[in-house]
């Protein structure tokens, strides 16, 4: 499988209009491809890899979409901040606690941190609801995962931004 999205590449630095420097940000565009065969949805997977959490090996996850349509090639962006979407996607919560896309926002002294786009196909829908974790979703994903496709990008929260 194949993800990409048309408002960043692949190991490129996110465009400041999906990033914290601007409030009410909206998510980007994603599309993908060569989908395996048997694929009933799809599970999307935003996340920090280079944070920790509260001082915990939790990393900081910024969106989770699952029960995308396994018909569906793209996400449009600007999705809204609501607990179902069109067609039976779900948003369960992100590290703030609050449904939908929340942009990168590292601390200005930081090195760049990475942002991992996972995106999973699998051969059912899961059955949990928006108030279900990353790791419920993760754990509902076991044994149906059938294809996987990441990207990344990068940011650092420009310095007069802060």
């Amino acid at each position: 499988m194949v993800l990409s999205s048309p408002d960043f590449q692949d190991g490129g630095i996110i465009p400041d209009k999906f990033t914290a420097v601007v409030p009410n940000q909206p998510s980007p565009k994603l599309e993908w491809s060569n989908v395996p065969m048997g694929t009933v949805s799809f599970a999307l997977i935003v996340h920090d890899p280079d944070n920790a959490m509260r001082r915990t090996p939790e990393d900081t996850l910024h969106w989770l979409v699952f029960n995308i349509p396994g018909t569906a090639r793209a996400l449009d962006g600007g999705q809204p901040a609501t607990p179902t979407l069109p067609d039976g996607m779900v948003q369960g919560k992100n590290a703030r606690g609050s449904v939908g896309y929340i942009g990168p926002a590292n601390p200005p002294i930081n090195p760049y941190h990475h942002y991992d786009w996972e995106l999973y196909a699998l051969d059912s829908t899961l059955s949990l609801g928006p108030d279900a974790t990353r790791a419920e979703v993760l754990k509902a994903m076991e044994g149906h995962a059938i294809g996987k496709a990441i990207i990344q990008c990068r940011f650092r929260m420009p310095p007069d931004k802060q």
